[in-house]
């Protein structure tokens, strides 16, 4: 009796050798993500803490400091920054249902979205920097009462938004990764995690500019 031919095992490409299904890799990598993103809330959490104590300490000098935020632009950024998860959500979606030319659309337009907050971030520090000489250090300049402390209110500025912003150009970065591979055809209905963990991060990023913006925007800005 002839022996039968070996059976031919096949390997899903997406599928990495140290997990046994494509289910239990997709959970290690969401659950992978989750964990990144905590060690971010705990990052962004000193400074939103630091922040919280020296208002409460130099309120008058907050107050005064936040007289100089731009309503329009930090407003205009919350809007970008929300219609930019909605398009992210809608790519995630469109690659869960094999949807391939409407989730590299989508991912363009997230990224267009990105760019043009960090477009309007960059005009906002051209003013605070060059205009009005408010970077901390040895060019600051503020006519007025609480000198000292008002700088300490544009440190808080500066280092928060700036490593939003930074936040920001890495999502960029990810979501162009993603976008090309989604054009090549990589994802489709039953592999889709990248394109769904980037887009858990750049909610978390979204999410981040939503405590941001009333903090420094609204909470102490008299509209005028």
């Amino acid at each position: 009796m002839a022996d039968s031919p070996p059976a031919v095992v096949t390997h899903n490409p997406e599928l990495q050798h140290h997990f046994t299904t494509l289910e239990q890799q997709t959970e290690a990598a969401v659950m992978g993500m989750w964990v990144f993103l905590i060690t971010e809330i705990m990052f962004f959490g000193g400074m939103f803490a630091g922040y919280m104590i020296y208002r409460f300490m130099y309120y008058q000098a907050w107050l005064e400091g936040s007289q100089h935020m731009d309503f329009w632009y930090g407003s205009i950024n919350t809007v970008v920054l929300l219609c930019s998860s909605l398009t992210m959500a809608l790519a995630v979606r469109s690659t869960q249902l094999g949807l391939r030319r409407s989730s590299v659309v989508l991912l363009l337009i997230t990224i267009l979205f990105g760019l043009a907050f960090l477009g309007i971030k960059g005009v906002e520090y051209y003013g605070h920097i060059v205009d009005e000489h408010q970077f901390p250090g040895p060019s600051f300049r503020f006519a007025g009462a609480y000198t000292a402390q008002v700088e300490m209110f544009f440190s808080f500025y500066f280092a928060m938004t700036g490593f939003h912003a930074l936040h920001m150009v890495i999502g960029v970065g990810l979501v162009s990764f993603v976008a090309y591979h989604a054009w090549k055809g990589r994802y489709h209905a039953h592999y889709y995690t990248p394109v769904e963990n980037v887009g858990l991060y750049w909610h978390f990023v979204d999410i981040v500019w939503i405590y941001l913006y009333p903090l420094f925007y609204l909470i102490s800005h008299i509209h005028k």
